[in-house]
């Protein structure tokens, strides 16, 4: 029946295959793009903010702004601040996203495993790790591992829940592929079933360091005498709206190149996301 079927159509009516890979837009075309609502916000602040329809004492315009990023970049400590939220950030993300994944392995590859750990980690995932400061401050002090630590335990919850997600989501056909291939054990993990999870866990790192950026303003409030949340609390004792405006400013930022390094991340170690997607 197919082939009569065909054979009546003719060749000439069969319409030719259409490729499901659009073609990328320029990059001067692109990345414009991506700044234009931003512009748009920014340019509405700046408005309001002129027109006298914001006040300075409710939120400080983009001059002041400005004006309070020089003088912290003249005097050095602008640079100090940000070097020392980073630091933090980067090892407590790394601490925690550590252990997240490790244990997402182990209780996605392993019925024994899930016993064991995934109600610890649904219990853990439950509480706000915002309302462990006040238990942290006790056992470890106000020092740096306090603050590391705060990061930590606020990331591990994502990343083994999507660890765990993708690890049960690869295809168990091209699990038993492999193995008939003759890997097993740590091969087989490292080889087959963690690359199949890779967008999760990518995901999972995006959804991390922005959680990082909430751990680290509750832990740089307390015993701190660098870093963004430091100048966060100078601005409050001597109510500089100015300041403030430029630590949300500054967390942006953090979040954004955060952003980047995951972005960077995807694209090499995941060439083909961008032929998915309709552009």
């Amino acid at each position: 029946m197919a082939v009569v079927v065909a054979a009546g159509l003719g060749a000439t009516e069969l319409a030719p295959p259409r490729t499901r890979v659009g073609k990328r837009r320029p990059a001067w075309f692109s990345v414009p793009l991506r700044f234009l609502l931003p512009a748009v916000i920014v340019a509405a602040w700046w408005a309001g903010s002129a027109s006298g329809a914001i006040s300075e004492r409710v939120l400080a315009g983009p001059p002041a702004v400005w004006t309070a990023f020089t003088e912290l970049l003249g005097t050095g400590q602008l640079f100090d601040f940000a070097v020392a939220s980073f630091t933090r950030a980067a090892f407590g993300v790394g601490i925690g996203v550590a252990i997240g994944l490790a244990l997402g392995l182990v209780s996605g590859l392993s019925g024994l495993g899930e016993e064991l750990v995934d109600s610890t980690m649904q219990i853990l995932r439950a509480v706000p790790f915002l309302a462990l400061v006040p238990l942290f401050i006790a056992w470890f002090g106000i020092d740096e591992l306090y603050k590391v630590l705060l990061i930590a335990v606020a990331t591990v919850a994502p990343m083994y829940a999507y660890t765990y997600l993708g690890v049960r989501n690869v295809d168990r056909k091209m699990v038993e592929a492999a193995r008939s291939f003759g890997l097993i054990g740590p091969r087989l993990v490292l080889e087959v079933i963690l690359p199949s999870a890779l967008p999760g866990v990518l995901m999972a790192l995006r959804v991390c360091l922005s959680i990082s950026i909430t751990g680290l303003i509750a832990a740089e409030q307390v015993g701190t005498k660098e870093g963004v949340g430091y100048l966060v609390t100078l601005a409050q004792e001597y109510n500089r709206t100015d300041y403030m405006v430029l630590c949300v400013v500054l967390y942006a930022l953090l979040g954004l190149v955060f952003d980047g390094l995951v972005r960077l991340a995807e694209r090499f170690a995941m060439p083909w996301r961008g032929q998915v997607a309709i552009r």
